[in-house]
């Protein structure tokens, strides 16, 4: 347990720092990655199941499947130790859930997206550390 509740933490400060596509700020001070939403279980040896939820700002918000790409480039790049990685919009929280949820965890979609120079130059800002 101590060690899933230390691989979640180390998982929350990786996508704390991400910023938001259209605003100055993190998705941090936004609340729209919370501490709360990440959740870590081991599911082999030395390989992790990470799942997070997390809630765009409005019900409408257009960039969710943008901030949910996001998430899983920081991730994919930064996280040291094995994982599957499921991402989620908060339940309730966006009125098109269940597409983007389809869309930020079918590898083809996000390798297609990351293949759009546009799409991939956003996600490279939001990513990118603060110097």
């Amino acid at each position: 347990r101590a060690m899933e509740h230390d691989r979640a933490s180390e998982v929350y400060d990786i996508i704390r720092t991400i910023r938001d596509p259209e605003k100055p700020n993190t998705l941090e001070e936004l609340e729209v990655v919370t501490e709360g939403g990440v959740e870590v279980q081991e599911i082999g040896e030395d390989e992790y199941l990470v799942t997070i939820r997390f809630t765009p700002t409005v019900p409408h918000c257009s960039l969710a499947t943008l901030i949910g790409l996001c998430l899983r480039i920081k991730l994919q790049r930064c996280l040291p130790f094995r994982h599957k990685l499921e991402i989620y919009i908060s339940e309730g929280t966006h009125s098109t859930e269940e597409d983007i949820n389809k869309q930020i965890n079918d590898k083809e979609r996000v390798a297609a997206a990351m293949e759009n120079p546009t799409l991939r130059e956003i996600v490279e800002q939001c990513v990118t550390e603060p110097e």
